[in-house]
């Protein structure tokens, strides 16, 4: 296990790092020696997530590519080269009906959660492709590989695994690998909220999984570090769906659900 937990000498790079997953994926990379710049939208929260790890921070809207470019800029020009990037800066939406989903909305969501990801991609993988190494892990979500009533965030998600796939081949032979992570029902803020409110049933989602359980931050972040890992040295473009079973088990419920525990 010591080439996993090993990123000395390393600079990770993770967007959305200030909250959710993306702290987690912060906490994990900086338990394992690597040096990060935590990169997020909110200055505040920023700032502070950074001084608690001991990383640079980097306040940054994702969907403003002239300020992605001049992120790599500000790097490129301190000598320092990004070996390890976790695409992980998004929003979510609620589940209007496509009269009732304002256009501004759909724009911010794609902005966001696909325009930014592919703006990270192309401007700090292309430094990696030049330099001819390097990781990325974008992450999307099991809405962009089913049908839900989230018109803008299930479709911007899948555009997030198509464009995953089509990087790993545009670098690989530049040294640079390109992997896609879909979390499934991750006990974030924003779900924790929605389940506050009441507008979330948490045994329910926990009974439409194979695992019978929700998902921490924690665990998404162990996927990503793993696919970031020169264990994971021959996997490229692919999408792994970290959602306890949610994809594997919902078509049982015409069923009655999955089946209970063996008696042991």
């Amino acid at each position: 296990m010591s080439e996993i937990q090993d990123f000395e000498g390393r600079l990770a790079l993770v967007t959305g790092g200030a909250s959710g997953i993306g702290l987690a994926c912060c906490e994990l990379l900086v338990a394992r020696g690597a040096t990060l710049v935590l990169a997020d939208i909110d200055e505040a929260r920023t700032h502070e997530a950074a001084r608690r790890l001991g990383a640079q921070a980097l306040v940054l809207d994702v969907s403003d590519h002239a300020a992605v470019q001049a992120a790599q800029a500000r790097l490129q020009a301190r000598g320092l080269h990004v070996d390890l990037l976790v695409n992980c800066a998004g929003i979510v939406q609620s589940p209007d009906t496509p009269a009732d989903l304002p256009h501004a909305e759909f724009q911010r969501v794609l902005a966001i959660d696909f325009e930014g990801t592919y703006s990270c991609c192309a401007v700090f993988g292309s430094a990696m492709a030049r330099a001819g190494r390097g990781a990325i892990v974008n992450i999307a979500s099991v809405a962009g590989m089913r049908s839900m009533p989230l018109h803008a965030y299930s479709p911007a998600k899948a555009a997030v695994i198509s464009l995953g796939e089509c990087l790993a081949a545009e670098w690989g032979r530049s040294g640079v690998r390109v992997n896609t992570v879909s979390p499934g029902y991750t006990v974030t803020a924003a779900l924790q909220s929605q389940i506050d409110l009441g507008l979330r049933d948490p045994e329910k989602l926990k009974a439409h999984s194979a695992l019978g359980r929700l998902i921490a931050p924690r665990d998404i972040a162990r996927v990503v570090v793993f696919l970031l890992s020169e264990e994971a040295g021959v996997l490229t473009g692919i999408n792994v769906p970290a959602d306890a079973g949610w994809l594997v088990a919902g078509s049982w419920q015409t069923f009655g659900g999955v089946r209970a525990p063996q008696p042991r």
